[in-house]
């Protein structure tokens, strides 16, 4: 990685670039305190895993390797320390999700979030939703 690797935004995925792709996997760095106010399970947008920056060293092999992985705090900077710390690690997959809460809430908006579930869950005959299945 390079200042220039930087400069072009190689490193970071919007959040829903994230959650189009079929098995990304949000990464949450905020502190316990942060995910216990507000927790963001994310049931139909992508596979999430809360691990604090400061918990990361001892809990890195918890994340896979292969999926696109997005890196989000409220801020963008423990998600950027993430970033490279999982890079050092052999993690290439790894992206830092750009605009913090304002990006997320964007993406959650009920219009928008009907649309992810009706893509993760199929219409029975009887008009009912039925829930699917996402790894």
């Amino acid at each position: 990685m390079s200042i220039e690797f930087f400069g072009t935004g190689s490193h970071k995925m919007t959040t829903k670039e994230l959650f189009d792709s079929a098995e990304g996997v949000f990464l949450d760095v905020r502190s316990n305190e942060e995910n216990a106010s507000l927790a963001l399970p994310l049931t139909f947008q992508a596979r999430s895993l809360h691990i604090p920056l400061d918990e990361l060293p001892d809990r890195y092999r918890d994340i896979p390797a292969e999926p696109s992985v997005g890196i989000f705090c409220s801020a963008v900077i423990r998600a950027s320390i993430s970033y490279a710390y999982l890079r050092t690690k052999g993690h290439a997959n790894v992206y830092v999700l750009e605009g913090g809460y304002a990006a997320l809430v964007e993406e959650l908006k009920p219009g928008k979030l009907l649309k992810q579930m009706c893509q993760t869950r199929s219409i029975g005959k009887s008009g009912k939703l039925v829930m699917g299945r996402r790894t």
